[in-house]
């Protein structure tokens, strides 16, 4: 009578391992789940939560570390701050706000990756630089810091259109450059203006140029007709010879009449 239960136990006790175990593991999602959502409410009330770093499942292959990005930098659930290259912010189009996941191999690598980006908007923009070599996006009139490795990677300059993307709810200091729309777009009316006022000028000043030049042309014309008008001199000089000449041969001729 006793081995009855026995035998029900034995096979209840592998149903009973498999139900544990899926528990345990939908456990495990769940706190992950709330884990990330703590940290993205924390961001936004700008608040840090400490915690421990979550390990690899895949055999020690490194660290992994959960955060939120801030538009320089990875605000880790750990309360570290990690160092995000601003090339992989500036071409995967980080905004505050993104979730990233931290990959700290043993070698020392970090390996990012955006496991939940924030709600975003799209604006339009104008470059602006400041005294210090900042630079910022003024958009509605508020300035907003971008990357240098965005400026560097669509070779911007202060003036240039750009769009850029935006936290939709977020009130953030960063923005992400989307794109280039215009170049010198604000900068451009001050050039158009300024530009043409010399040329303006010099085309009116040509003629009063040409007519100066004419003016001083005129008495240099006078100096030319002297030598015109002093042209029956030499006349006279020749004629005067040439009556000396015929006296002498008149003389000439009497004195060969007057020898026997």
């Amino acid at each position: 009578m006793s081995t009855i239960p026995e035998e029900s136990n034995l096979a209840q006790a592998p149903d009973q391992g498999a139900k544990i175990q899926a528990l345990r593991d939908m456990i495990v999602n769940a706190e992950r789940t709330i884990q990330s959502a703590k940290a993205m409410l924390l961001q936004i009330e700008g608040k840090k939560k400490t915690g421990r770093p979550k390990k690899l499942d895949t055999e020690g292959e490194g660290t992994v570390v959960e955060g939120t990005f801030d538009g320089q930098i990875m605000m880790g659930t750990d309360g570290k701050q990690y160092p995000v290259p601003a090339n992989y912010a500036s071409k995967s189009k980080l905004v505050e706000g993104d979730m990233l996941k931290l990959t700290i191999t043993l070698d020392g690598s970090f390996i990012y990756k955006q496991i939940s980006p924030i709600e975003r908007k799209h604006a339009l923009g104008v470059v602006s630089q400041d005294e210090g070599g900042n630079y910022h996006v003024l958009v509605d009139g508020e300035p907003y810091r971008v990357l240098l490795a965005s400026v560097t990677y669509f070779r911007v300059s202060p003036g240039d259109e750009v769009a850029v993307v935006m936290p939709r709810e977020l009130k953030s200091s960063w923005v992400a450059i989307e794109n280039v729309l215009q170049k010198g777009s604000l900068a451009s009316p001050t050039a158009s203006s300024a530009h043409p006022l010399p040329i303006a000028s010099n085309k009116r000043s040509t003629p009063g140029a040409a007519a100066l030049e004419d003016l001083s042309l005129t008495p240099q014309t006078e100096p030319s007709e002297t030598p015109v008008s002093a042209e029956p001199a030499p006349a006279a000089s020749s004629s005067s010879a040439l009556d000396e000449w015929m006296r002498d041969m008149e003389a000439l001729e009497k004195e060969v009449a007057a020898k026997p």
